[in-house]
């Protein structure tokens, strides 16, 4: 297992890229298992996220040529229907094989998903909509088991929680309804880029899919999908650890591949903030603009809420905690998607932040600064944010457990020390660097250190 020895306070300087987005590779390469054409994806992130994905679509009759950058998949046997559990629960994002594999197959077996750990994620949603298309769903064993002997049926779904609507869900259900009979709309869809990225694909593909990108999806059913190819969107999750990487070391740092047009919620925070995104290039494409990052020397507290998307991402909210941790005055961090999501509070207050945590809010005592500590990663996003506390911190922080920042960060230590940061990749057993980093392509091992 490895681990990251950080040497702060260094200031960030100089030009990176902007990788593919992880949460939407995955539902993407999920969809291969709709057609018997070929699925070429590009702009793919090397991730362990996405070899283990690979993994399990092989294991479901899916030959698949590469791992990153361009990936062609292609269906061999379209009897495989068992996702197991071995692969599954090392990510949830694994759930979406189960809509394409249902429509096309018309059976499927899947485990119940892991991934983080950080609260109940439950899939009621996914299995109801399908259910609403027709499905027959049982749960044996651990797994979820699927049948629509007939083929599904459009209908009317709708798919709102209590915490929002459900991105995976949106995904299973829409990709299951492009091959259902008739027409399927579905209420409170999910509105994330990522879903609007799948929904551009399957079109591509022949499917017939109206309004993306709004709350409600109308569907019109096809008989079959064709092959096509595809460039997956930039990341807007790593796009935005890496602006808030650039504010805590008081950086100056341009980010290529910049999705500005889908980060709107983040950008206006890091602007109430003190931190200045600029376009300097790609006006015209906001999608894959090309920004620098500044920020003011003094950084002013601000007051977040995480929403489903246009509101403002779960997934940047423990990165946006340790930049408000270094700005002067009390900032409120709200986490209205996941009310547990806090695994990273305990770990920064090892650093010397000032949080209270009351229910599903945070109070942000900022202005003190970090000291270097050993801490422990729980959940990929939590990993990130100690990370970033680590840049800023004085003194040396070693972060363990990063084989969660592995899944969602393409070596996150080579691309910030491009930046003029100081990280040490190390082998925990021996304290000894690591020879390669845990996210090199083909060479990522399964990770299956993933709590439930």
């Amino acid at each position: 297992m490895d681990s990251f020895r950080i040497q702060g306070g260094r200031r960030l300087a100089g030009r990176i890229q902007i990788e593919g987005s992880k949460n939407a590779t995955l539902p993407l390469m999920a969809a291969a298992l709709c057609t018997d054409g070929t699925l070429t994806l590009r702009n793919v992130p090397c991730l362990s996220d996405i070899s283990n994905m690979t993994k399990l679509l092989r294991q479901l009759g899916v030959e698949v040529d590469g791992e990153c950058g361009e990936v062609k998949m292609r269906v061999v046997d379209p009897n495989a229907i068992h996702a197991k559990y071995e692969i599954v629960k090392t990510m949830r994002a694994s759930i979406c094989v189960l809509g394409p594999m249902l429509a096309r197959r018309r059976r499927a077996r899947v485990s119940m998903p892991g991934g983080c750990a950080f609260g109940e994620r439950p899939i009621d949603l996914h299995l109801r909509g399908l259910e609403a298309l027709g499905a027959k769903i049982e749960l044996t064993e651990g797994d979820i088991i699927a049948t629509a002997p007939n083929g599904l049926k459009g209908t009317t779904i709708f798919l709102g929680g209590p915490f929002g609507s459900t991105v995976l869900g949106t995904a299973n259900v829409m990709t299951a309804a492009v091959l259902a009979k008739g027409t399927t709309v579905i209420e409170s869809a999910a509105c994330e880029p990522e879903i609007v990225d799948l929904a551009v694909l399957l079109n591509s593909m022949g499917a017939r899919i109206e309004n993306i990108g709004s709350p409600r999806l109308v569907i019109h059913g096809v008989e079959s999908l064709g092959s096509t190819v595809h460039t997956v969107i930039p990341d807007r999750i790593v796009a935005g650890t890496y602006a808030v990487a650039a504010a805590v070391t008081n950086g100056d740092v341009i980010l290529e591949e910049f999705p500005i047009d889908c980060m709107l919620s983040a950008v206006d925070r890091l602007n109430e903030i003190g931190v200045h995104v600029e376009t300097i290039a790609g006006h015209d494409n906001p999608m894959h603009a090309t920004v620098r990052v500044t920020s003011d020397r003094t950084l002013k507290p601000t007051t977040i809420t995480t929403q489903p998307h246009p509101g403002f991402p779960t997934d940047l909210q423990a990165q946006f905690m340790t930049l408000v941790c270094l700005a002067e005055g009390n900032s409120i961090i709200t986490e209205k998607i996941y009310p547990e999501r806090f695994g990273h509070v305990a770990e920064l207050s090892r650093m010397g932040a000032k949080i209270y945590r009351q229910g599903p809010t945070c109070v942000v005592s900022g202005g003190h600064p970090f000291k270097g500590a050993p801490v422990m990663a729980s959940d990929l996003r939590a990993s990130a944010s100690l990370v970033l506390a680590g840049l800023a911190a004085e003194g040396v922080t070693e972060v363990s457990r990063i084989y969660h920042l592995d899944r969602g960060y393409t070596r996150m230590e080579e691309q910030l020390n491009v930046l003029g940061a100081r990280i040490e990749r190390v082998r925990e057993e021996s304290k000894a660097p690591a020879t390669e980093s845990a996210s090199s392509g083909a060479s990522v091992p399964v990770t299956a250190k993933v709590e439930l």
